[in-house]
């Protein structure tokens, strides 16, 4: 499901940027919905970012979004990641393919606030020799 590979530091950083612009969405929105969806889609771009940052890119194939959750956690060292994370992506399939769910604003706040969280710990690795971020 990975392969190595070199990215550069503006690769990683770009990653970077459109995993923390996801997160400012989610934090600013007030619409429980779209806070759920840009705080999971925040999640899998930093595990794609620090994924990157570990000279690892996933290859897009039926069940990648679960097994960047899963490297994340691993990464991270937080089974939380894999569980969590894995509980928003059944949710947001679900929501996508069989009709909607209903989120409501404190189940999205505490994701977002989750989300926030996780990408705090995920700054030293992504910060790591990258003196531009």
């Amino acid at each position: 499901m990975f392969e190595k590979f070199d990215f550069s530091i503006r690769q990683i950083k770009k990653y970077h940027q459109a995993a923390i612009k996801d997160l400012q969405i989610a934090k600013k929105v007030d619409n429980a919905d779209v806070k759920f969806r840009f705080s999971y889609d925040a999640l899998l771009k930093l595990a794609i970012t620090v994924c990157a940052k570990k000279n690892l890119r996933v290859k897009a194939r039926k069940g990648h979004h679960i097994e960047l959750l899963r490297k994340l956690s691993i990464i991270l060292d937080n089974k939380d990641i894999n569980i969590i994370g894995d509980e928003m992506r059944n949710k947001r399939n679900f929501d996508l393919y069989s009709g909607g769910i209903l989120i409501s604003k404190k189940e999205a706040e505490e994701y977002c606030v989750w989300t926030e969280n996780i990408f705090k710990s995920a700054d030293s690795i992504i910060n790591d020799n990258l003196k531009l971020f």
